[in-house]
């Protein structure tokens, strides 16, 4: 049999050895991930969540990437297509022509004409023809400058500001006033005037060279055009729903009355 010596070492060495194993984990182990049921300490230096911001900018939707990538081919195409933008550009000897086109889709002309017609006009027909044509290019013009005025995108780079007769608003770019009122004209000049076929043609055809010179000359981006272009299609509609007559605004008729 064992002495109770023997017994009383034996248990003493194996409690030893246990308190050895313990401080050594301990050592080992001292950066070891803290249990759920432990409370992490202030200057603990674990890694916080980033921010749901942050998390959207490291995945962008797919709808920002394609508006993005719309954006610059956008700009890429508008400065590829600006040969009248300069007299050094591709086709800068076009440029005169160019801004003479200008002119012709400019809201002061139309303004002016519109207004001498009326006041010369002796029919009443021709007097509410032109009459609604002014409502129109007075509509276009407020239309434009508030669009305008919201989203402030800046004309592009390559454009030279030499334009005709401008205001506050028209150091932005979108939408194109040229083309939403070449697209409104368009429309009022086909729907109201009795032109042969061979006029007509030509009139769409002013709507379409008065648009793309806007980007020829590098006063707008493309999507401000094609824009331009719907708003004043669109618009279009708006005169004809809320069209002047002698019976829904006899007052303006009395005025322009002879």
């Amino acid at each position: 049999m064992p002495s109770p010596r023997s017994s009383r070492e034996r248990r003493t060495g194996s409690g030893s050895s246990r308190l050895e194993f313990l401080s050594l984990v301990s050592q080992r182990s001292p950066g070891a991930p803290d249990s759920p049921s432990r409370r992490k300490e202030p200057g603990s230096s674990a890694a916080a969540p980033l921010p749901e911001e942050d998390c959207m900018k490291l995945n962008p939707s797919f709808l920002g990437i394609a508006l993005s990538s719309l954006l610059a081919i956008d700009l890429w195409a508008s400065k590829r297509l600006g040969v009248c933008a300069g007299e050094g550009s591709a086709w800068g000897s076009a440029r005169p022509l160019m801004k003479v086109i200008e002119i012709s889709g400019h809201g002061v002309p139309w303004l002016l004409g519109t207004f001498y017609g009326l006041c010369q006009s002796d029919s009443s027909a021709a007097r509410e023809v032109l009459l609604n044509l002014l409502f129109a290019l007075l509509l276009d013009l407020v239309l434009v400058a508030v669009v305008k005025g919201l989203v402030k995108r800046p004309r592009p780079t390559h454009n030279k500001m030499d334009m005709f007769v401008t205001i506050s608003v028209d150091k932005y770019s979108f939408p194109s006033g040229h083309a939403t009122r070449a697209a409104l004209v368009c429309r009022f000049i086909l729907r109201h005037l009795v032109l042969a076929v061979p006029l007509r043609v030509l009139v769409v055809l002013w709507a379409l060279i008065v648009s793309i010179s806007r980007v020829m000359l590098g006063r707008h981006n493309m999507t401000d055009v094609l824009f331009g272009l719907l708003l004043g299609y669109m618009l279009y509609s708006v005169v004809e729903h809320c069209w002047l007559s002698p019976l829904s605004a006899p007052a303006l008729f009395a005025l322009w009355s002879h």
